[in-house]
């Protein structure tokens, strides 16, 4: 595949040396993709949370992280990968709710059972 090139300046004809040299050959630049690393981060500590978050406090440090991390992303672009961090969080705030409530509940009973 043969590339067309400007030529050299030395190489140039006489009426080529009068004009100024110019760029005909510009390429378009892609510009690369905004990167959204707290939303990004946020994501993933989310998905280790899933996997870790049934250890006591190693799962609620990664989980908390990865909430915050996930929050803070939403409000830059692109949103995306933030967006199912915070609701994989949210699913994650939603389990300990119940879990603790179901805790409670059982203490609570376990109290008026055995003044």
């Amino acid at each position: 595949m043969e590339v067309n090139t400007p030529p050299p300046y030395e190489s140039r004809n006489e009426e080529q040396q009068d004009k100024p040299v110019t760029n005909d050959y510009v390429q378009n630049v892609v510009p690369s993709p905004c990167k959204n690393l707290l939303g990004t981060t946020g994501f993933a500590l989310s998905l280790v949370a899933l996997v870790v978050g049934w250890f006591p406090v190693v799962g609620w440090i990664v989980w908390v992280l990865g909430a915050i991390f996930s929050t803070i992303g939403i409000f830059r672009k692109p949103r995306s990968l933030a967006i199912a961090g915070a609701c994989i969080s949210f699913f994650w705030l939603i389990i300990f709710v119940l879990i603790f409530g179901v805790f409670m509940t059982a203490v609570v009973a376990d109290g008026y059972a055995n003044p």
